[in-house]
């Protein structure tokens, strides 16, 4: 099974998001687990973060994608990880240097700003989304 780490700043405050989180949460039981590394600042964060061998940091200045190139990056990150991966979706003013500059990938899921408890929504619906364009199925159209 695939062990995902989402490191991020802040509780979910709203309940139609944690009803959404927890939604696909379900859809992906038995495939992947989600485990949510909330920090109370950049400085907790950082030292959560600093203890992971690698990361993908969500950016808007990084590499745009589409679903079907998030699938196949998810999955070249996951097979060179071990099955294991992370994922850091900074605050209000983003991701500062010492966090991209340690990141393996910065990928851009948007050009569009959205806040970072939308974004662990799109994150989490994009990681349910690669598993069905790996398997082929019709989720993706």
């Amino acid at each position: 099974m695939l062990k995902i780490k989402i490191f991020t700043i802040g509780k979910c405050k709203e309940r139609w998001l944690e009803e959404a989180l927890a939604d696909y949460s379900r859809r992906l039981q038995g495939q992947m687990s989600i485990e949510w590394m909330l920090s109370k600042d950049l400085d907790k964060l950082k030292s959560l973060l600093f203890k992971e061998s690698a990361y993908i940091a969500l950016d808007l200045r990084g590499y745009l994608v589409s679903s079907e190139q998030f699938a196949e990056l998810f999955w070249q990150a996951v097979t060179k990880e071990g099955a294991r991966l992370s994922f850091v979706i900074g605050g209000a003013e983003g991701l500062p240097d010492s966090i991209l500059e340690g990141a393996s990938k910065r990928i851009s899921l948007s050009p569009l700003t959205f806040t970072h408890q939308l974004t662990r929504l799109i994150l989490v619906e994009q990681l349910y989304r690669s598993l069905e364009i790996l398997k082929g199925s019709a989720y993706h159209k």
